[in-house]
Protein backbone atom coordinates (compact mmCIF):
# COMPACT_ATOMS: atom_id res chain seq x y z
CA UNK A 1 0.00 0.00 0.00
CA UNK A 2 1.47 3.33 -1.08
CA UNK A 3 1.93 5.85 1.69
CA UNK A 4 0.78 9.44 1.21
CA UNK A 5 2.60 12.11 3.22
CA UNK A 6 1.62 15.75 3.50
CA UNK A 7 2.70 18.74 5.57
CA UNK A 8 -0.16 20.10 7.67
CA UNK A 9 -1.13 21.30 11.12
CA UNK A 10 -3.33 19.56 13.67
CA UNK A 11 -6.48 21.40 12.65
CA UNK A 12 -6.02 20.31 9.05
CA UNK A 13 -5.44 16.70 10.13
CA UNK A 14 -8.65 16.72 12.17
CA UNK A 15 -10.61 18.32 9.34
CA UNK A 16 -9.28 15.77 6.85
CA UNK A 17 -10.64 12.82 8.82
CA UNK A 18 -13.81 14.61 9.87
CA UNK A 19 -14.64 15.41 6.25
CA UNK A 20 -14.48 11.72 5.36
CA UNK A 21 -17.26 10.79 7.77
CA UNK A 22 -19.38 13.96 7.60
CA UNK A 23 -22.52 14.66 5.62
CA UNK A 24 -23.37 17.93 7.39
CA UNK A 25 -21.00 20.29 9.24
CA UNK A 26 -22.57 22.95 11.47
CA UNK A 27 -19.91 25.52 12.28
CA UNK A 28 -19.07 28.72 14.10
CA UNK A 29 -15.53 30.11 14.39
CA UNK A 30 -13.60 30.42 17.64
CA UNK A 31 -9.84 30.53 18.26
CA UNK A 32 -7.96 28.22 17.84
CA UNK A 33 -10.46 25.85 16.19
CA UNK A 34 -11.61 28.10 13.35
CA UNK A 35 -9.42 26.68 10.61
CA UNK A 36 -10.92 23.19 11.01
CA UNK A 37 -14.27 24.56 9.85
CA UNK A 38 -12.56 26.76 7.24
CA UNK A 39 -10.87 23.73 5.68
CA UNK A 40 -14.15 21.82 5.55
CA UNK A 41 -15.95 24.83 4.05
CA UNK A 42 -13.22 25.29 1.44
CA UNK A 43 -13.18 21.62 0.46
CA UNK A 44 -16.95 21.55 0.21
CA UNK A 45 -16.93 24.65 -2.02
CA UNK A 46 -14.41 22.93 -4.28
CA UNK A 47 -16.62 19.84 -4.53
CA UNK A 48 -14.38 17.43 -2.61
CA UNK A 49 -16.17 14.13 -1.98
CA UNK A 50 -16.26 12.47 1.41
CA UNK A 51 -15.93 8.71 1.99
CA UNK A 52 -19.53 8.26 0.80
CA UNK A 53 -18.97 10.09 -2.48
CA UNK A 54 -20.86 13.18 -1.28
CA UNK A 55 -19.95 16.83 -0.88
CA UNK A 56 -20.32 17.94 2.73
CA UNK A 57 -23.17 20.36 3.44
CA UNK A 58 -21.72 23.22 5.52
CA UNK A 59 -23.89 25.65 7.50
CA UNK A 60 -22.57 28.50 9.63
CA UNK A 61 -24.85 29.40 12.51
CA UNK A 62 -25.18 32.53 14.67
CA UNK A 63 -23.20 31.09 17.58
CA UNK A 64 -21.77 27.84 18.90
CA UNK A 65 -25.10 27.24 20.65
CA UNK A 66 -26.82 27.39 17.29
CA UNK A 67 -24.20 25.12 15.75
CA UNK A 68 -24.78 22.52 18.47
CA UNK A 69 -28.54 22.75 17.95
CA UNK A 70 -28.08 22.26 14.21
CA UNK A 71 -25.86 19.23 14.88
CA UNK A 72 -28.51 17.74 17.14
CA UNK A 73 -31.33 18.27 14.65
CA UNK A 74 -29.28 17.03 11.73
CA UNK A 75 -28.37 13.84 13.60
CA UNK A 76 -32.02 13.24 14.41
CA UNK A 77 -32.74 13.57 10.70
CA UNK A 78 -30.23 10.79 9.97
CA UNK A 79 -27.25 12.77 8.68
CA UNK A 80 -23.75 12.14 10.01
CA UNK A 81 -22.92 15.54 11.43
CA UNK A 82 -19.79 17.14 12.89
CA UNK A 83 -18.72 20.41 14.47
CA UNK A 84 -15.48 22.06 15.58
CA UNK A 85 -14.98 24.37 18.55
CA UNK A 86 -13.05 25.37 21.66
CA UNK A 87 -13.28 27.19 25.00
CA UNK A 88 -16.45 29.24 25.59
CA UNK A 89 -17.81 27.90 22.31
CA UNK A 90 -17.73 24.37 23.66
CA UNK A 91 -19.46 25.48 26.87
CA UNK A 92 -22.33 26.87 24.79
CA UNK A 93 -22.77 23.40 23.29
CA UNK A 94 -23.14 21.58 26.61
CA UNK A 95 -26.98 21.59 26.77
CA UNK A 96 -27.21 19.94 23.36
CA UNK A 97 -24.39 17.55 24.24
CA UNK A 98 -26.54 16.08 27.01
CA UNK A 99 -29.35 15.50 24.51
CA UNK A 100 -27.09 14.05 21.83
CA UNK A 101 -25.50 11.62 24.29
CA UNK A 102 -28.81 10.73 25.92
CA UNK A 103 -30.30 9.93 22.52
CA UNK A 104 -27.25 7.86 21.55
CA UNK A 105 -26.53 9.84 18.39
CA UNK A 106 -23.16 9.22 16.65
CA UNK A 107 -21.21 12.42 16.23
CA UNK A 108 -17.71 13.74 16.88
CA UNK A 109 -16.94 17.22 18.19
CA UNK A 110 -13.35 18.12 17.32
CA UNK A 111 -11.96 20.51 19.94
CA UNK A 112 -8.68 22.41 20.00
CA UNK A 113 -8.59 22.66 23.79
CA UNK A 114 -8.25 26.19 25.17
CA UNK A 115 -8.43 28.11 28.41
CA UNK A 116 -11.77 29.53 29.47
CA UNK A 117 -12.40 33.21 30.01
CA UNK A 118 -12.57 33.71 33.77
CA UNK A 119 -11.13 36.87 35.31
CA UNK A 120 -9.69 37.50 31.84
CA UNK A 121 -9.77 36.12 28.32
CA UNK A 122 -6.99 33.71 27.39
CA UNK A 123 -6.69 32.03 24.00
CA UNK A 124 -3.88 29.61 24.77
CA UNK A 125 -3.73 25.93 25.61
CA UNK A 126 -5.58 24.52 28.61
CA UNK A 127 -8.02 21.65 29.16
CA UNK A 128 -10.57 23.63 31.15
CA UNK A 129 -13.07 23.46 28.30
CA UNK A 130 -12.99 19.72 27.64
CA UNK A 131 -12.85 18.88 31.36
CA UNK A 132 -16.10 20.84 31.76
CA UNK A 133 -17.76 18.31 29.43
CA UNK A 134 -16.91 15.07 31.23
CA UNK A 135 -20.41 14.85 32.70
CA UNK A 136 -22.31 15.19 29.40
CA UNK A 137 -22.06 11.55 28.32
CA UNK A 138 -19.64 12.13 25.45
CA UNK A 139 -16.74 9.70 25.21
CA UNK A 140 -13.44 11.59 25.18
CA UNK A 141 -10.40 10.82 23.05
CA UNK A 142 -7.23 12.92 23.28
CA UNK A 143 -4.51 13.32 20.65
CA UNK A 144 -0.98 14.37 21.60
CA UNK A 145 0.41 15.41 18.23
CA UNK A 146 -0.46 16.08 14.60
CA UNK A 147 -0.01 12.47 13.47
CA UNK A 148 -2.11 11.27 16.40
CA UNK A 149 -4.84 13.70 15.39
CA UNK A 150 -4.86 12.14 11.92
CA UNK A 151 -5.03 8.60 13.34
CA UNK A 152 -7.37 9.06 16.30
CA UNK A 153 -9.87 11.34 14.57
CA UNK A 154 -10.78 8.38 12.40
CA UNK A 155 -11.02 6.10 15.44
CA UNK A 156 -13.44 8.55 17.07
CA UNK A 157 -15.77 8.68 14.05
CA UNK A 158 -15.69 4.93 13.47
CA UNK A 159 -16.34 4.14 17.13
CA UNK A 160 -19.18 6.66 17.34
CA UNK A 161 -20.95 5.07 14.38
CA UNK A 162 -20.54 1.53 15.66
CA UNK A 163 -21.07 2.22 19.35
CA UNK A 164 -23.80 4.94 19.18
CA UNK A 165 -21.89 7.00 21.75
CA UNK A 166 -20.85 10.53 20.67
CA UNK A 167 -17.18 11.48 20.94
CA UNK A 168 -15.29 14.60 21.91
CA UNK A 169 -11.92 14.36 20.16
CA UNK A 170 -9.55 16.99 21.53
CA UNK A 171 -5.96 18.17 21.27
CA UNK A 172 -3.99 21.13 22.57
CA UNK A 173 -4.87 24.52 21.17
CA UNK A 174 -1.96 26.05 19.22
CA UNK A 175 0.55 23.48 20.52
CA UNK A 176 -1.06 20.85 18.29
CA UNK A 177 -3.79 22.69 16.38
CA UNK A 178 -1.28 25.00 14.69
CA UNK A 179 1.86 22.87 14.84
CA UNK A 180 2.98 21.98 11.31
CA UNK A 181 4.32 18.48 10.74
CA UNK A 182 4.84 16.06 7.89
CA UNK A 183 2.28 13.33 8.52
CA UNK A 184 1.01 10.20 6.83
CA UNK A 185 -2.48 10.90 5.55
CA UNK A 186 -5.31 8.42 6.08
CA UNK A 187 -6.90 7.68 2.71
CA UNK A 188 -10.69 7.90 2.49
CA UNK A 189 -10.97 4.49 0.82
CA UNK A 190 -9.15 2.90 3.76
CA UNK A 191 -11.37 4.68 6.27
CA UNK A 192 -14.53 3.80 4.39
CA UNK A 193 -13.62 0.12 4.51
CA UNK A 194 -13.64 0.24 8.32
CA UNK A 195 -17.17 1.66 8.70
CA UNK A 196 -19.64 -0.73 10.31
CA UNK A 197 -22.23 -0.65 7.53
CA UNK A 198 -24.90 -2.38 9.62
CA UNK A 199 -24.55 0.23 12.37
CA UNK A 200 -24.66 3.01 9.78
CA UNK A 201 -27.84 1.58 8.25
CA UNK A 202 -29.45 1.31 11.68
CA UNK A 203 -28.62 4.97 12.34
CA UNK A 204 -30.21 5.96 9.03
CA UNK A 205 -33.27 3.81 9.76
CA UNK A 206 -33.77 5.59 13.10
CA UNK A 207 -33.98 8.99 11.41
CA UNK A 208 -37.09 11.08 11.94
CA UNK A 209 -39.41 10.56 8.99
CA UNK A 210 -43.04 11.64 8.53
CA UNK A 211 -43.71 8.34 6.76
CA UNK A 212 -43.10 6.42 10.01
CA UNK A 213 -43.48 8.86 12.91
CA UNK A 214 -42.12 8.16 16.37
CA UNK A 215 -42.40 9.95 19.71
CA UNK A 216 -39.20 11.51 21.07
CA UNK A 217 -38.32 14.19 23.60
CA UNK A 218 -40.99 13.30 26.13
CA UNK A 219 -41.23 14.33 29.78
CA UNK A 220 -40.95 11.41 32.19
CA UNK A 221 -41.29 10.88 35.91
CA UNK A 222 -38.27 9.59 37.79
CA UNK A 223 -39.24 5.91 37.75
CA UNK A 224 -39.37 5.82 33.94
CA UNK A 225 -36.59 8.35 33.33
CA UNK A 226 -33.99 6.34 35.22
CA UNK A 227 -34.92 3.13 33.42
CA UNK A 228 -33.91 4.91 30.22
CA UNK A 229 -30.68 6.13 31.77
CA UNK A 230 -29.78 2.64 32.93
CA UNK A 231 -30.66 1.18 29.53
CA UNK A 232 -27.86 3.18 27.92
CA UNK A 233 -25.18 1.62 30.13
CA UNK A 234 -24.55 -1.28 27.75
CA UNK A 235 -23.47 1.12 25.00
CA UNK A 236 -20.93 2.81 27.26
CA UNK A 237 -19.63 -0.52 28.53
CA UNK A 238 -18.97 -1.59 24.93
CA UNK A 239 -17.13 1.58 23.86
CA UNK A 240 -13.63 0.80 25.26
CA UNK A 241 -13.44 -2.45 23.31
CA UNK A 242 -14.80 -0.80 20.16
CA UNK A 243 -12.13 1.91 20.40
CA UNK A 244 -9.43 -0.71 21.01
CA UNK A 245 -10.56 -2.72 17.97
CA UNK A 246 -10.46 0.33 15.72
CA UNK A 247 -7.03 1.25 17.03
CA UNK A 248 -5.88 -2.18 15.92
CA UNK A 249 -7.45 -1.72 12.49
CA UNK A 250 -5.79 1.67 11.99
CA UNK A 251 -2.49 0.12 13.10
CA UNK A 252 -2.85 -2.54 10.41
CA UNK A 253 -3.17 0.19 7.77
CA UNK A 254 -0.44 2.54 8.99
CA UNK A 255 1.98 0.29 10.85
CA UNK A 256 1.91 2.80 13.72
CA UNK A 257 1.02 1.36 17.10
CA UNK A 258 -2.01 3.07 18.64
CA UNK A 259 -1.98 2.16 22.30
CA UNK A 260 -4.99 1.35 24.42
CA UNK A 261 -4.95 -0.60 27.65
CA UNK A 262 -7.50 -3.01 26.12
CA UNK A 263 -5.62 -3.42 22.84
CA UNK A 264 -2.71 -5.67 23.67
Amino acid sequence: MAKHFKTMDGNCAAAHCAYAFTEVAAIYPITPSSTMAEYVDEWSAKGLKNAFGQTVEVVEMQSEAGAAGAVHGSLQAGALTTTFTASQGLLLMIPNMYKIAGELLPTVFHVSARALAAHALNIFGDHQDVMACRQTGFAMLASGGVQEVMDLAGVAHLAAIKGRVPFLHFFDGFRTSHEIQKVEVMEYDDLKGLIDQDALKEFKDRALNPEHPVLRGTAQNGDIYFQGREASNKYYEAIPDIVADYMKEITKITGRLLWCRRCY
